[in-house]
């Protein structure tokens, strides 16, 4: 084949690995809302809730309600794969878009873009006209462990916090591991009905019970531990409502391939992202600790 590597080629290969991305890569990107980002941060611009006044006589005056407003702060992080190839039938590969370069590519970026969101709900946000505000997920946004896994009594509590909070009840998701289903499978107390769901869930059948979307998130991070972090035999889960988070993308998949002349001419199949997820209100997420052996 040619030592040059055909545009055409590397067009196909990216739009194989945005493909691969939005399908298989990343598990939470279909579940929190897109913010486009030009430059180092983009802001959020948010209005707080108001109460209507009861008009009290005839011709008064206007009421001025000083509507609040705020903002959060996204700030993006720059991520990067990249692999040599030194067989030209395996170049050809790389168009095919069942290629395994591809899908490494796509799953490698995917799992990222899962940090970002996971860290995000759970760490800090930044609040304020130049973002320098730090805003902690409360206490009271946290289901503490209480020597148990995941059990339905706190599936139970989840759904109470966010209807308590009148979170809208369509596009809540809760993100576990596998661990976390198989202790409702295992819970002595659970009715058959909360049985037969956890089952159907475990068989793929269904992905929402007791108005939850359940998203199952197993892949590790860049130091091998899983994406849903644990403090020692702690678990550390979340459920969110999709207006409670945003991904912004500051530059979504660029990709090249290029020939290395100081690696025997190989091929370097480079991928890059500029990625940034910020929690835009604590009321919309929430930590649930469960113990996990």
């Amino acid at each position: 084949m040619s030592n040059e590597v055909e545009t055409s080629f590397v067009q196909q290969y990216t739009g194989n690995v945005t493909l691969l991305t939005q399908q298989k890569g990343s598990k939470l990107r279909p579940f929190v809302d897109i913010e486009p980002i030009k430059g180092e941060y983009a802001y959020v611009e948010q209005i707080g809730a108001t109460a209507a006044k009861i008009k009290e006589s005839r011709h008064g005056d206007t009421p001025v309600m000083n509507t609040s407003h705020d903002r959060r702060r996204l700030s993006l992080s720059t991520y990067e794969w990249g692999d040599l190839i030194d067989n030209p039938d395996k170049v050809k590969m790389l168009i095919d878009p069942t290629s395994p370069y591809a899908i490494a590519a796509a799953m490698a970026m995917g799992r990222a873009m899962d940090v970002e969101i996971y860290d995000a709900a759970l760490g800090n946000s930044y609040a304020g006209k130049k973002g320098e505000t730090v805003i902690a997920l409360p206490s009271s946004q946290k289901i503490a462990a209480g020597g148990t896994g995941f059990t339905f009594a706190k599936l139970a509590k989840l759904k109470q916090i966010f209807d308590d909070r009148d979170v809208e009840e369509e596009n809540r998701i809760i993100v576990y591991t596998a661990a976390q289903l198989n202790d409702l499978l295992n819970e002595e107390k659970a009715t058959s009905q909360e049985y037969n769901a956890a089952q159907a869930l475990r068989r793929g059948e269904i992905d929402e019970f007791m108005g939850f979307r359940f998203v199952q998130v197993n892949g590790l991070r860049d130091d091998g531990t899983k994406i849903v972090k644990a403090t020692g035999t702690t678990r550390h889960c979340v459920a969110f409502a999709r207006k409670g988070l945003r991904l912004g993308i500051g530059e979504d998949i660029q990709s090249r391939i290029t020939e290395r002349a100081d690696k025997s001419f190989s091929t370097q199949v480079y991928y890059e992202m500029m990625i940034g997820a910020a929690r835009l209100e604590e009321k919309c997420v929430v930590q649930f600790d469960c113990v996990e052996s």
